[in-house]
């Protein structure tokens, strides 16, 4: 009988959520991979048990040489995990498109072609697990993160797709949706839209969305928020689970935003993000 692998590759583990969930598996007996693009800013993930590689989801003979390597070693990557994602805040009329393109580079084109790389061995050996993290604002558009979330529809719709094409297979498709997550990760794009040279109108505007943004991180907000390694616990659900499910919700902040979004109408919905969110003051 062929060995099963269960290999598990990482994207994006410099910082966060993919940190704590190479971490987490490692610990947990799993054979993992953690990449970023830079070895030594995971060099210290070595010594909890992670193999690394140096891995730019941005660059095609990058993504096709990390997948080699571990094909090569394990037979075929049993579980992905894409995780890699950055982020822009700010007004729509008011974004840097050169930036929206790095993003949708980052957050759905590199996780497009990891999972394309890594399927072949997947549906080869009849077992296989991909894990993409989405978001709340897959779901529903936060005022200021239009830009964002459009990448995480985007996620949203790829891994439904996958879902129904992988399942006769053996592959699994589970999307982690968190809500906000107490990390660094905005502190880079609200530094980005603050210094933005923009009219005084937006100028305003996106200084109020990124000390929105900023806020989840401590103080009242984060009550609703969750950690990095909450995330990571339901990665490690969704790869360890015989039946794994198609969305696992992280935080209160998507309990309730979701249940918002479902429960109201379009009007209603909008009402509510008015008292949560920043306006424009023309």
């Amino acid at each position: 009988m062929t060995r099963i692998s269960r290999a598990v590759l990482v994207t994006g583990c410099s910082t966060g959520i993919g940190r704590e969930t190479a971490s987490l598996l490692a610990s947990r007996g799993w054979r993992v991979y953690a990449t970023a693009r830079r070895l030594d800013a995971i060099a210290d993930l070595e010594e909890s048990g992670c193999r690394l590689l140096e891995l730019d989801v941005t660059d095609a003979a990058s993504r096709a040489a990390a997948v080699q390597v571990v094909v090569d070693r394990e037979g075929a990557v049993g579980v992905l995990v894409n995780n890699a994602g950055i982020s822009e805040l700010g007004a729509t009329e008011t974004l840097a498109v050169e930036r929206v393109e790095r993003m949708f580079a980052t957050n759905v084109f590199g996780m497009l072609s990891m999972t394309q790389l890594a399927l072949p061995g997947m549906r080869a050996q009849r077992w296989g697990r991909v894990v993409n993290l989405g978001s709340m604002n897959g779901r529903y558009i936060m005022p200021g993160m239009g830009s964002y979330a459009a990448t995480k529809h985007a996620i949203e719709a790829f891994s439904d797709a996958l879902r129904y094409e992988l399942r006769p297979f053996g592959v699994a498709v589970s999307l982690i949706a968190p809500g906000m997550v107490t990390t660094g990760f905005g502190h880079a794009a609200a530094e980005r839209s603050d210094s933005a040279p923009v009219e005084p109108v937006w100028a305003d505007y996106n200084r109020r969305v990124a000390e929105l943004t900023l806020a989840w991180d401590s103080g009242p907000r984060a009550r609703l928020a969750c950690t990095p390694r909450d995330v990571a616990e339901r990665v490690a659900r969704a790869a360890e689970s015989r039946r794994p499910r198609a969305r696992y919700r992280v935080a209160p902040s998507a309990t309730l935003m979701l249940s918002l979004r479902r429960a109201l109408s379009e009007r209603a919905f909008e009402r509510v993000l008015r008292t949560q969110f920043p306006s424009p003051r023309p």
